[in-house]
C-alpha cells in the first residue's frame, strides 16, 4: 500500500511557491523523462536511465547519479515497480564495497568506472528510507527497504567519509584522495536522516557541520563569490578551488548548480539558518540576472562562463534554473523571479548539454517547486 500517494501538494508555511505551481506539470515532465531516458535495453532485466547525448563518455551509457535520480522521482510519484527496477539495476553493478559503480556500459556488460560516486550513493540511501516510509516491506527486493537503506548508509560512512586526514569530510567517492570536496554533493538534510536511521547521530552531525564549514569557506573575497553563493565545482577543506582530476572545471558549472537545491531542501525540511543564508545569496544573484537570462555556467565572481560542451543554440539548463528557483523559495521577496523561473522550467525544453541530466532536473525541480518533493514522516 502506498502511504503517501501523489500528488502531495505540500505547502510549508515558511516557503513561497510559484503562483502557477501544479502537479500536472510534474506529470508532464515525468512522462518526457520516462519516454526518452528510461530504458530496459542493456538493463539486465531491470530499468536504467540512459544518456543519449552525453558530452562526457559513451552515448547511451548509464551513471549511478541517474539511477539515484530515478529512484527519487519514483518514490515521490508512488511508482513502486519503477523504483524497484532502478534499484535492481544498481545492485547488479555493486562494487567490492557494495556501492554502485558510477559508470556502466550501454549494453550492461560491464562497469566502465570502478569507483562509486557519493552523490548517487547518498541519494540512493535517502530514497530507500523514503521507500520504507512510503511502502514498507521489501517490494520486489529480497530484504526490506529499511535493511537496504541501513547497509547503504553504513557503507557511505565507512568508505565515503574521511576518518583520517580530514575528519568527517564527505568525499566524492570511495576511491578519492583526501582533501577534495564537491560542494554540490553536500546534502545536509539527508545526513540528519542518516543519523536517525543508523543511530550514528553524532557522526553524521559532524559530517553536516564540516560540510557547512567548507561551503562557507569557499565563499570569499579571493574567489570573488562572497556575496553571490557561486561555489566552485571542486575545492579543498579551506574552500580553495582545486582541479580534482585532469581537466576538471573549478567554476560554478553543471554540478555546482545543484547546491541551492540541496540547501534549499535543508531549509525547507529543517529550517537551518545557514541554509537560508546561503540561498539568500544565490537568490539575490540570480534574481539580478533574471530568470530568462540564466545561462549554463558562471565564473565564481558572477561573470558568465558558458559551458564549453553545450551545443548551440543553447536552450537553457534546467539544473541552473531549477536550482536557483528552489533556493528562491525561502523568501516572498523573490516571488516574481520564482514565477518566471517556473514558467521556463515547465516548458520541459531546458535541456542544454545533456538531455538526460536536464530531464532529470526538470522533474526534480518541479517536484520541489510544486510541494511534491516531501520528506515522508515515519
Amino acid at each position: 500500500m502506498t502511504r503517501f500517494p501523489f500528488p502531495h501538494d505540500q505547502r510549508l508555511p515558511h516557503l513561497s511557491y510559484p503562483a502557477a505551481a501544479t502537479h500536472a506539470d510534474v506529470l508532464a515532465a515525468f512522462r518526457a523523462f520516462r519516454d526518452e531516458i528510461v530504458t530496459a535495453d542493456g538493463a539486465r532485466g531491470f530499468l536504467r536511465t540512459r544518456r543519449p547525448d552525453t558530452p562526457d563518455g559513451v552515448p547511451n551509457s548509464t551513471v549511478s547519479e541517474g539511477i539515484a535520480y530515478g529512484m527519487l522521482i519514483a518514490v515521490m510519484l508512488g511508482e513502486q515497480a519503477l523504483f524497484d527496477a532502478f534499484y535492481g539495476y544498481a545492485l547488479e553493478f555493486a562494487n567490492e564495497r557494495g556501492l554502485m559503480a558510477w559508470y556502466v556500459a550501454p549494453d550492461g556488460s560491464r562497469a566502465l568506472g570502478t569507483g562509486a560516486a557519493s552523490d548517487a550513493d547518498e541519494d540512493i540511501a535517502w530514497a530507500l528510507v523514503m521507500a520504507h516510509r512510503q511502502w514498507g516491506g521489501r517490494g520486489a527486493l529480497r530484504e526490506s527497504y529499511l535493511e537496504h537503506a541501513r547497509r547503504q548508509i553504513d557503507r557511505i560512512w565507512s568508505y565515503e567519509i574521511d576518518h583520517d586526514s580530514c575528519p568527517h569530510l564527505f568525499k566524492p567517492g570511495d576511491e578519492w584522495r583526501p582533501d577534495v570536496f564537491n560542494p554540490s554533493y553536500f546534502s545536509p538534510h539527508q545526513y540528519r536522516l542518516f543519523g536517525e536511521v543508523s543511530g550514528n547521530r553524532a557522526g553524521w552531525r559532524a559530517v553536516l557541520e564540516r560540510g557547512y564549514t567548507v561551503v562557507e569557506a569557499s565563499l570569499n573575497d579571493a574567489n570573488g563569490n562572497r556575496d553571490n553563493g557561486l561555489v566552485p565545482a571542486w575545492c579543498d577543506t579551506h574552500g580553495t578551488p582545486v582541479e580534482a582530476f585532469p581537466g576538471a572545471e573549478t567554476n560554478y558549472q553543471t554540478d555546482s548548480a545543484r547546491l541551492p537545491f540541496r540547501l534549499g531542501q535543508d531549509f525547507a525540511y529543517y529550517g537551518d539558518a545557514r541554509a537560508r543564508a546561503y540561498v539568500a545569496k544565490t537568490s539575490a544573484f540570480f534574481a539580478t540576472v533574471g530568470a530568462a537570462a540564466i545561462g549554463d555556467g558562471y565564473h565564481l565572481d558572477g561573470r558568465p562562463c558558458p559551458d564549453r560542451k553545450t551545443s548551440q543554440p543553447n536552450p537553457g539548463s534546467a539544473v541552473f534554473v531549477g536550482g536557483a528557483a528552489v533556493g528562491a523559495m525561502h523568501s516572498p521577496d523573490y516571488q516574481a523571479f520564482l514565477d518566471a523561473a517556473y514558467a521556463r522550467l515547465r516548458t520541459g525544453q531546458l535541456l542544454a548539454r545533456s538531455r538526460y541530466y536536464n530531464h532529470c532536473w526538470t522533474v526534480l525541480s518541479l517536484l520541489m517547486l510544486t510541494g511534491n518533493f516531501v520528506e515522508f514522516p515515519e
